[in-house]
């Protein structure tokens, strides 16, 4: 986390930042956001408190304002009432205590504040258990920080002991109360336990204060925190699968409204009431998901993911929902300019829980956030929920490009569980999806002149199965399973900003529907989908579907009753026999497995044995993982019911960190899994495969030293070759100037993409890369395949896959020092290795003739400078935002000026 970076950079030798979390800071009647980092030192721990700037990234963001010391003195208890719950819509208040100080928090809701305040928690009760000599903390005071008195933490205003007198004596009564149901039968006991709420699972039977941190989420009144409770060992998977097979015994539906609303702003600001758009419905919404899209357009939010019109649009938002409801906030969260607020009525906020938030960056590289989605999931009452906002790649030519961006969203956007133990959720693992965004997706095949013929005989249907989305969901090439309501409104895109006029700009862009609304699960009506013409703050119109959504409820008297049935009847099964399963098979060789390429194979486990059985993949002695970096199992561990079958996916995929070992032969595509079963056998499964080598993850070193393609090299020359040092000359013959590869690739873009637009920052095609480096590896056919775009995607990740960088890490120092500089600047280059060397000013070169037309292909010094410092400046360690912005300094001097 970055934050946590920024502490440790403050911190002496010797400390350790174990965890850092934002928060809001109680006292005097004001609130102030803090920043709290768990430090380590000689295994004492304390909290050091942090104000700090907007963005706490670097060291120079943050300044220590106190230090509160884990001792025995020390105490941390949730305050958070059920009314505040409902209020802030799922933070957590806690107040902090030592001695007779006390602070109290707001932290925001999510797993990563749960973490924190599980850590704290530790902490504290490893300073309980001790036997050792109470601490000093000795090193606290070389930071020659306040007193305790002169710190922010203020004087309680009820004694730390009141507050501990309570729980003791909460805890008095119910073990007085556990004691009266001594004697039932050990089902029937687990199974009052269990149903009894989250409070009284987990506890243990000394009476320490290892469980007064809980989550604010998990009250009895959440009924839906049942099912969604943390499962640990066979007996509560089975208990748990077993509710799942049998959730409609209890659980009945009632429905919701779901307002969904897109808008891709174009980078203004707020100038029109969104009011049209957001309070279009008679009736108040239950839930609010509203996204946006191009936010912020400066390079400032690209470069650093922080803008102030966030804040302008949120209070946009806010100030527009519907007059007749009270809404509470629940999640905001955003890439760059894309941007998803998620409000629910303030009456239905116990309900909803394990809310969680992630992102994905599909711009260049797969990486940069200008593209790709941001997704909320939630659990209301007893169904899941996830939202995503997407903003697909542009321009009428590249669908397929939109369709790999939806997959790679699909793939690479999961969701930590509540249960850390559990596999993260992807999209798909959700009752419910709602999928927003400006797709991208334009109409094709016809000419402007036609489109707005159509549009002027409001005939929409003809001219929507011209559509890219209809037809690539008809030909099941993205969304499948989703739908989307019948589109009555006129396209969406593209108009004059502050008018209602289709584009008058030299491009006049065809009209299309970019900004959609899509929709995936059961018991889902749409009771419209409209565009808001009103509203002309952006070039773009925005788009509303409010949806009424059948959720489950759990009945609490027959989810008792279905929980006791089960008990007993696992009661009766339990140890009668030993787990077992058939594989499908136990020998996998994947064959020529290359470069970024993704390879899998399917392992069936059948269940026939006469129990559930759980399953998981284990280390083997002496490993700290159950596979080798190039191979996965998911799921790498489940459940699976009697007479049941699941699938696992055994994928390869060799990334820059794996390539170099197989490239030089040094490892191989061979392991052994071993699948264990609970309270049953182990079973050993097979991996093998042969790698082709690949100029993707050689050094520049090795690959001047070959005059052929990679691939027709002998292993033996490339494992020797990788083991030869730079100053070895037993290879008789001059090697290249620089590698051929990289020659190729320059000299492709240098001849056809000069004049390219937006070359080095749209990205191209994956199956166009695997043609790129295929043609690189075997040096057949003579000429690059591909897209302009996909060359210099190809380009960039040869860069990022070298072992070591264009600017080898023993120069890395050097080059922040003398960033200023330029003439230290050159000196430091002309240091290099002579290929390193010829390798920097050979792409140097390049980029000035590319910034030389920028006028044609839009290139801009600081965008190619932050790509390329990046790759070319890599650092040894993580690199915070001070080295970041050093080396994109060096670099620009490359770019701006010749170099010797």
């Amino acid at each position: 986390m970055d934050q946590s970076v920024a502490i440790q950079e403050t911190l002496e030798r010797g400390e350790n930042c174990i965890i850092a979390v934002q928060c809001d800071v109680f006292f005097d009647n004001i609130t102030e956001s803090r920043l709290l980092g768990l430090v380590e030192s000689t295994k004492e721990h304390a909290i050091f408190i942090y104000t700090h700037r907007r963005m706490a990234i670097a060291a120079d963001d943050v300044s220590l304002e106190d230090i509160i010391p884990i001792s025995l003195d020390f105490a941390v208890v949730e305050v958070s009432s059920p009314e505040e719950l409902v209020i802030v819509g799922a933070d957590t208040k806690v107040r902090v205590s030592f001695l007779k100080d006390e602070l109290e928090l707001r932290l925001p809701f999510g797993s990563h504040s749960r973490l924190f305040l599980s850590e704290v928690n530790r902490a504290w009760s490893d300073v309980c258990k001790s036997t050792a000599q109470a601490p000093k903390f000795e090193w606290i005071s070389k930071y020659h920080k306040p007193t305790r008195d002169q710190g922010v933490v203020k004087q309680a205003l009820a004694p730390l002991g009141t507050t501990l007198s309570k729980l003791n004596q909460h805890r008095k009564t119910e073990k007085l109360s556990n004691e009266k149901e001594k004697g039932a039968n050990s089902g029937t006991q687990k199974s009052k336990q269990a149903y009894s709420g989250p409070e009284s699972q987990g506890k243990s039977s000394r009476e320490d204060r290892d469980d007064l941190v809980r989550s604010s989420s998990h009250t009895i009144s959440n009924k839906a925190q049942i099912l969604a409770m943390p499962q640990f060992g066979l007996r509560d998977n089975l208990i748990k699968c077993e509710l799942l097979k049998n959730e409609v015994l209890y659980t009945y539906t009632e429905n919701f409204s779901f307002f969904l609303g897109t808008y891709n702003v174009n980078g203004q600001p707020p100038k029109d009431s969104l009011r049209p758009w957001l309070s279009c419905t008679p009736n108040p919404p239950d839930m609010y998901c509203v996204g946006f899209q191009e936010l912020d357009l400066s390079k400032e939010a690209f470069f650093f993911n922080d803008t102030p019109k966030e804040l302008e649009w949120t209070r946009a938002v806010s100030d527009a929902l519907h007059r007749d409801a009270k809404y509470a906030l629940v999640k905001l969260v955003r890439l760059v300019g894309i941007m998803l607020i998620f409000y629910v009525k303030k009456e239905h906020a116990e309900f909803i829980s394990d809310v969680e938030a992630e992102t994905v960056g599909t711009g260049i590289m797969g990486r940069m956030g200008n593209k790709g989605a941001v997704a909320v999931r939630f659990r209301f009452h007893n169904s899941d929920i996830c939202v995503v906002n997407s903003h697909l790649a542009a321009h009428i030519e590249e669908y397929e490009r939109r369709n790999q961006d939806y997959k790679d969203i699909c793939g690479r956007l999961q969701f930590r569980q509540f249960d850390l133990s559990q596999p993260p959720l992807t999209i798909m693992k959700h009752d419910v999806i709602f999928w927003i965004g400006d797709l991208n997706y334009r109409i094709s095949e016809l000419d402007v002149s036609n489109v707005k013929e159509l549009i002027s005989k409001k005939d929409f249907e003809t001219l929507h199965s011209y559509d890219q989305l209809k037809r690539q969901i008809d030909e099941e090439a993205v969304f499948v399973g989703f739908v989307e309501g019948g589109i009555d409104f006129q396209p969406t895109y593209k108009y004059d900003t502050g008018s209602d006029k289709w584009d008058t700009s030299e491009k006049c862009r065809v009209p299309a529907w970019c900004d959609r609304i899509l929709w995936r699960g059961k018991n889902i009506m749409q009771q419209h989908y409209q565009s808001h013409m009103t509203i002309k703050t952006s070039d773009h119109k925005p788009v509303s579907s409010l949806l009424v959504v059948g959720i489950k409820k759990v009945n609490a008297e027959a989810y008792k009753k279905t929980f006791e049935e089960i008990v007993r009847n696992i009661d009766k099964m339990e140890n009668e026999c030993i787990p077992s399963v058939t594989l499908s098979k136990r020998e996998f060789h994947f064959k020529d497995v290359k470069y970024m390429q993704h390879r899998a194979e399917t392992l069936s486990l059948f269940n026939d044995g006469q129990v559930p059985c759980q399953f998981e993949f284990i280390q083997k002695p002496n490993e700290s993982t159950y596979c080798k970096p190039w191979l996965t199992a998911n799921p790498p561990k489940g459940f699976i019911a009697e007479g049941g079958s699941v699938d696992i996916e055994l994928e390869v995929f060799v990334n820059r960190s794996t390539a170099p070992e197989l490239n030089s032969g040094k490892e191989q595509i061979e392991d052994i899994l071993v699948l264990h079963l609970e309270r049953g056998k182990d079973y050993f499964i097979s991996v093998t495969g042969n790698y082709r080598p690949s100029c993707y993850g050689s050094s520049i070193h090795s690959l001047c030293q070959l005059r052929e393609p990679i691939q027709d090299m002998p292993q033996e020359t490339l494992r020797n070759m990788a083991e030869m040092s730079r100053d070895d000359n037993e290879n008789t013959e001059k090697p290249l100037d620089i590698p051929k590869e990289l020659w190729m690739m320059v000299d492709h873009l240098f001849r056809n993409a000069l004049y390219q637009e937006d070359i080095i920052q749209q990205p191209g095609l994956r199956s166009e890369f695997a043609e790129i480096r295929d043609c690189l590896d075997t040096g057949i056919p003579d000429s690059l395949p591909g897209s302009n775009h996909s060359v210099a995607e190809a380009l960039l990740l040869f860069l990022d896959a070298l072992p070591e960088p264009v600017v080898p890490y023993s120069f890395y120092q050097q080059c922040l020092e003398c960033c200023s500089n330029a003439s230290q600047c050159e000196r430091v280059i002309a240091m290099l290795p002579q290929c390193h060397k010829n390798v920097f000013n050979y792409l140097a070169a390049f980029l000035r003739e590319l910034l030389q037309n920028s006028a044609s292909n839009r290139s801009d010094v600081n965008i190619l400078a932050t790509i390329f410092a990046s790759l070319l400046l890599r650092s040894p360690t993580k690199q915070d935002l001070a080295e970041k912005r050093k080396t994109q300094e060096f670099f620009q001097h490359f770019l701006t000026q010749g170099s010797s």
